[in-house]
């Protein structure tokens, strides 16, 4: 799994290349505690090239969404799901939670 992250004037965007499992999803713990340190909290997450997705890390997402909610701070957006990818957030139910976009471009707008 490789991680990007860029940073723009009103929020964050990380992008997930590869697979986001047991194995990897600590490294993007730590990725998401860092800019969350700096006091962002608006964070874009790019999922054009994730291949996969496996319960830890949607923890990840889940924590990292509460901690961006808290006290009102920021959000925690999706942008650019595969199908494959849709359809487990879709069957975890995760679909209400999240705000999902269909490009990275809008999901920046939204800030």
């Amino acid at each position: 799994m490789e991680i990007s992250t860029s940073q723009f004037k009103r929020c964050d965007v990380v992008k997930i290349t590869g697979r986001l499992d047991s194995a990897t999803s600590p490294k993007l713990a730590e990725e998401l505690a860092r800019i969350n340190n700096k006091g962002r909290f608006k964070i874009v997450m790019d999922f054009t090239q994730l291949e996969f997705i496996s319960s830890a890390g949607l923890r990840v997402l889940i924590a990292t969404l509460k901690n961006c909610k808290r006290y009102n701070r920021g959000e925690l957006v999706l942008a650019g799901l595969p199908a494959p990818i849709l359809s487990v957030f879709d069957l975890a139910g995760f679909t209400s939670i999240f705000k999902i976009y269909d490009d990275v471009l809008t999901a920046v707008g939204t800030f």
